[in-house]
């Protein structure tokens, strides 16, 4: 057979080994030059007369019309027959591609052992990912006739299409026929597939449970065919798709009862009667996710009467939803299961709302709040006295609230809170109150307070003296804390620190990191000093004597030099899995030594633009370090 099979043998290429000449003798007297061609199934002599009609000279079975080959092709029974017939041609490889399953005839009797000939499809176990270049129908051809006799596709993921052969309806509908245990699909930015392609899907893909679709053309059409034929499913996100609307959505919610997860985002034709029949008739919804739609209160009254069985919702910039929708979301007293809310740029969120959602959802456990302008202190405190259940919660960008209302969340939540995330909220500043006036958190084990510029060393005492059980401390990009603003906080965390960053902290010195790890070595297990760039080897001395269990270092962008490194090399209770010392300047070839030695128990080893270390170092280490991942 000219053709071949790739290794993961899906995946046919046409025209196998073709090149090179051929003489062709037909007598003692003449070698007659042939051009490569397939061999010719067919044994006549060959007539030196007919030389000038060579180039239309086809075998025999090259002549059959498709409709004929189409006929030879379902009967071939065995699989992996199939495949090696595909692989002869781009024409044979789409021939028998449209072959759909319960097409193809068996004509081999049931052997001895009461086996049939026919292979055994399997469960759909399968992966395959096209992206790019790699995507065109030729491939996905290729991919529905050489899976199929090895287990069968279950899931298949299309990310972009090729530019001049990308993937259109034809190469989709190969897939429905040839791929009946698909049980996912994702088509992303794939404009040339449209509702004929998902019908075929739906017509012989009906075990289907994920489907995923952005920027598509898809219409309502598609999903209408998709809720008929695929009863089984469970998951459905749609992005960006302008032509599917309400319809395709109320067909969904009818036809498919078991469907738990659903995402809506950037979907102009989407409105209040798409949505409503979803929460309202798809009663075993677990996540929903409504991201830039035009719905309005209307839909979050839904929401809050219908959601019973909803443990996770996500909804994002959505203009037309005002105060009373998420107000009403709050009191319906249908959220009695959420667990994780997120809500981003909605300018309906606000201090009486925020109450309500506290109140009417009793099991909330994560709450993410980011870029709503309208809730201040008093809104997060009263949420926190509603919110009895919550333990991880999360400010991005909330520019009213400030450190009153911190201090007053923190004083409410008491004995449930584990986890507070602050993130550009410039509304934290430093004040002046006293302490003793709120009662102390002893439940926060996990602080988080990213690129917040008006919270500095006053911000830090007060927490760690209303906050004593942290264990984690990240308190990234906050320039102008200094070592006496942050050893208050050091010194009141009773339990122990076990993961602490710094990163961005360049006014830190050596003595709060001394005082560090002589007041955690025992618990430290992560530290990262990345743009501390008064960390000196003093710092490395004070780890090595007073870390046991320190397993990830990072010490980038510092000014500590190779004797730093041999210190830590020394310290025999000291088991770094990961070191990085990115962009330190001072750290040379005269550190490889050193680096040998931690390499024993080094997992992975950053030396990115630490300019000092020459290449033929770099080589040394790679080649002996082969347990470690360098990043060079």
């Amino acid at each position: 057979m000219p053709g071949r099979v790739n290794n993961n043998g899906d995946e046919l290429y046409p025209g196998g080994s073709r090149g090179g000449s051929r003489l062709h003798n037909n007598s003692s007297n003449a070698d007659v030059y042939c051009p490569p061609k397939k061999r010719a199934r067919i044994s006549s002599p060959f007539i030196i007369g007919d030389l000038e009609h060579e180039e239309d000279y086809k075998s025999s079975i090259e002549i059959l019309p498709d409709e004929c080959l189409f006929e030879i092709f379902r009967r071939v029974e065995c699989g992996k027959e199939r495949s090696l017939c595909a692989s002869v041609s781009k024409r044979w490889l789409m021939l028998v591609s449209s072959i759909c399953k319960d097409e193809i005839e068996s004509v081999v009797e049931t052997n001895s052992s009461g086996v049939s000939g026919e292979d055994f499809e399997g469960d759909g176990f399968l992966t395959r990912r096209l992206e790019g270049k790699k995507a065109t129908d030729v491939r996905l051809a290729a991919i529905a006739v050489g899976t199929g006799c090895r287990g069968g596709l279950g899931n298949l993921s299309i990310r972009g299409s090729n530019s001049e052969r990308g993937v259109t309806d034809h190469g989709i509908s190969a897939i429905a026929r040839g791929c009946p245990s698909l049980r996912s699909l994702s088509l992303w930015n794939v404009p040339s597939v449209g509702d004929k392609g998902l019908c075929e899907i739906a017509k012989g893909c009906h075990m289907l449970e994920k489907l995923d679709l952005c920027h598509s053309q898809i219409t309502n059409k598609a999903l209408n065919a998709i809720a008929e034929g695929c009863p089984d499913l469970t998951t459905l996100n749609i992005e960006s798709c302008s032509m599917i609307g309400n319809e395709g959505l109320q067909a969904i919610a009818k036809s498919c009862p078991k469907l738990q997860s659903i995402s809506i985002r950037d979907c102009p034709l989407v409105g209040d009667h798409g949505v409503a029949s979803l929460l309202s008739l798809a009663s075993n919804l677990t996540r929903v996710k409504l991201q830039h739609l035009n719905i309005t209160d209307f839909s979050l009254a839904v929401i809050g009467h219908y959601g019973k069985a909803i443990t996770n919702l996500v909804l994002s910039r959505l203009p037309n939803v005002n105060e009373r929708g998420f107000w009403v979301m709050g009191v319906a007293q249908g959220l009695q299961n959420l667990v994780s809310l997120t809500i981003t740029s909605c300018l309906g969120v606000t201090d009486a709302s925020m109450e309500a959602i506290g109140k009417g959802c009793p099991n909330l456990k994560q709450m993410y709040l980011r870029r709503c302008c309208f809730v201040s202190d008093s809104g997060l405190v009263a949420f926190a006295k509603a919110a009895g259940s919550l333990e991880n919660l999360q400010l991005e960008e909330c520019n009213r609230v400030t450190q009153y209302g911190i201090i007053g969340a923190l004083s409410n939540f008491k004995t449930k809170l584990k986890s507070l995330t602050l993130v550009k909220c410039v509304g934290v500043t430093d004040i002046d109150v006293e302490v003793s006036m709120f009662s102390p958190c002893e439940s926060l084990q996990s602080i988080t307070i990213q690129n917040c510029p008006g919270l500095g060393s006053a911000s830090l005492a007060m927490i760690g003296k209303l906050c004593p059980q942290l264990q984690h401390v990240d308190l990234t990009g906050l320039n102008h804390i200094t070592d006496a603003g942050l050893l208050p906080l050091l010194e009141n965390c009773e339990a122990g620190l076990v993961n602490v960053n710094l990163k961005g902290c360049s006014n830190l010195t050596d003595n709060i990191v001394s005082a560090l790890a002589r007041l955690h070595g025992g618990t430290l297990k992560v530290l990262n000093l990345d743009g501390c760039c008064y960390v000196t080897d003093a710092s490395l001395v004070a780890i090595a004597d007073n870390c046991l269990l320190l397993d990830d270092l990072d010490v980038s962008k510092s000014a500590i030099t190779d004797a730093g490194i041999a210190v830590l090399s020394d310290a025999k209770q000291l088991n770094l899995r990961v070191l990085s010392l990115s962009g330190c300047p001072y750290v040379s070839n005269k550190s490889v030594p050193f680096l040998m030695k931690l390499g024993q128990t080094l997992l992975g080893l950053n030396i990115k633009n630490s300019n000092a270390i020459g290449y033929n170092a770099i080589r040394f280490l790679v080649g002996k370090l082969w347990r470690c991942d360098i990043l060079v």
